[in-house]
């Protein structure tokens, strides 16, 4: 009687199930509903994990919708039958085009395409006056390369760039530092001698694309001894399929008083979305 009650009252012990006896199928399920950064850290947990992670399924809803298009129009020597995640790890690489004077990646944690394109790239009024400008060659750049204004009295950057982008909603900025950055006994320097006249007229940006859209903004430029994202405008994409042209400036060009001492590295296209994340957007 007693054995009989002892056994009515324990039930068995439930049998235990390791993440490396999960199907395939089921944890690939499972990796579709995370990002990227999170897809490779647990591809590192076990075979089963990291088989799953090389699912097509998986990565397909995390690159650019018309990542075909980019891929046939800008990377060169693309191997044909990759799978997505290798397709996804070559876009997150910094992919050049136009002679090495723009660029363009996929970010890691969105799979949203950002584009680049250097001080070589822009169209700069007495750039080859040396009495003007100068190249710098720099290790804070992606070109390893800047443009630095010594003085002028008419200042003018014209820049354009046609591109695929994915349908939404895009934020250009020129990345610009005033002082002549370089290094010293490995530190960074700033010399700011020939630092003037931004503080007396704002600069005016515009940004024009072949749909029509049009922005125009201005402001002072400021901060000596930084790198600052001043943002010209924000225009929309709503045919990823289709190659948009965008247009774009940065004048000052009263010459009541001469501008110097400036350092033109870049312009840059983010999703506008990034200015709630990227704290360095918001510096302008």
């Amino acid at each position: 009687m007693g054995i009989l009650f002892s056994s009515l009252t324990h039930s068995p012990t439930p049998t235990s199930v390791g993440l490396e006896e999960l199907p395939e199928s089921c944890v690939a399920n499972i990796l579709s509903y995370m990002d990227p950064p999170q897809i490779c850290q647990l591809a590192t947990l076990n075979r089963t994990f990291r088989a799953a992670s090389f699912a097509d399924f998986v990565w397909e809803s995390k690159l650019p919708t018309n990542y075909d298009v980019i891929v046939r129009k800008f990377v060169n020597n693309f191997p044909r039958n990759l799978g997505k995640r290798a397709i996804y790890a070559a876009l997150c690489r910094l992919n050049t085009f136009d002679d090495g004077n723009k660029k363009f990646w996929v970010d890691k944690s969105t799979g949203k395409v950002c584009l680049c394109i250097s001080s070589k790239g822009l169209s700069i009024t007495g750039v080859d006056d040396r009495r003007y400008w100068n190249r710098i060659p720099t290790d804070q750049s992606r070109f390893h390369t800047v443009a630095y204004l010594q003085q002028i009295w008419w200042f003018e950057v014209d820049g354009e760039v046609e591109f695929p982008f994915p349908a939404g909603t895009y934020s250009l900025f020129f990345r610009v530092h005033l002082g002549r950055a370089s290094k010293q006994f490995g530190r960074r320097v700033c010399n700011t001698e020939h630092v003037q006249g931004w503080d007396k007229k704002p600069v005016r940006f515009q940004l024009w694309t072949s749909d029509g859209q049009y922005v125009a903004s201005q402001c002072f430029l400021k901060e000596p001894g930084k790198w600052s994202f001043y943002h010209a405008g924000d225009f929309t994409v709503e045919n990823g399929n289709a190659s948009t042209k965008v247009k774009f400036s940065m004048t000052q060009i009263d010459c009541t008083h001469p501008k110097g001492g400036l350092c033109l590295d870049s312009v840059l296209i983010y999703p506008t979305e990034f200015r709630r994340v990227k704290s360095f957007l918001n510096r302008s």
